[in-house]
């Protein structure tokens, strides 16, 4: 028998062939069934191309410390530009090549009524150690920039006596003045605060020694 002569397919449910309008209806259904199953394959294959892109952008886009890609700041110049607009000269610590400042700027105008030098330095255990010098400043300022801790005694180093204020074993976060010694010198008050290990600020306080003792009326 030819394929033109081919009998109707039988519907099993009624057993008898199929008329042409329920084979019309069983192909059309068969069509929007095979449609269906395309979309939902490309909508797969859409999806793991898109996965596949992700993945290489992950795989080729360099990750870290974003901040360790940021060109050091020159806090030496910032310094020198500034040098002669507040009653003592802005501290500027001498350090090692392998710190670097992310920071450095006069804090003017501001609502606390201090002028400010305002240095945040990376230390090379990746620590933070900032420096403050306020110019004017009264003990309500002191307390602020130290998160309104007290002092828990006093430390020499290189000749100036610095208060101390330790929070690494208080269970408040004190955000990033884990640690800070305040000393005044002049018509300034020096605040290096942080949250770097003792031999790390020690480093910053010696750079930082001889400037104060040059201060007016220094130490």
């Amino acid at each position: 028998m030819s394929p033109r002569n081919k009998p109707p397919a039988v519907v099993a449910e009624l057993g008898r062939p199929e008329t042409p309008e329920e084979t019309a209806a069983r192909k059309a259904q068969n069509s929007a069934n095979h449609r269906n199953r395309q979309t939902i394959n490309n909508l797969v294959y859409s999806l793991l191309a898109t996965l596949a892109i992700v993945a290489v952008i992950v795989l080729i886009v360099p990750r870290g410390n974003p901040s360790a890609t940021k060109p050091a700041v020159d806090y030496a110049s910032i310094a020198q530009q500034a040098q002669g607009s507040e009653p003592d000269a802005l501290l500027v610590p001498k350090l090692p090549s392998d710190w670097k400042s992310n920071n450095a700027e006069l804090r003017t105008k501001t609502s606390d009524k201090v002028d400010s030098w305002y240095l945040g330095l990376i230390t090379p255990k990746q620590q933070f150690i900032g420096i403050t010098q306020g110019f004017g400043a009264n003990d309500s300022w002191v307390s602020d920039q130290v998160n309104k801790s007290r002092i828990k005694g006093t430390r020499v180093i290189d000749g100036v006596t610095w208060d101390v204020y330790d929070n690494r074993t208080s269970s408040s976060d004190d955000g990033n003045v884990e640690y800070a010694l305040v000393t005044s010198s002049g018509d300034s008050t020096v605040i290096v605060f942080g949250t770097a290990e003792d031999a790390e600020f020690r480093t910053v306080a010696s750079s930082l020694a001889g400037q104060i003792h040059s201060l007016p009326g220094g130490q």
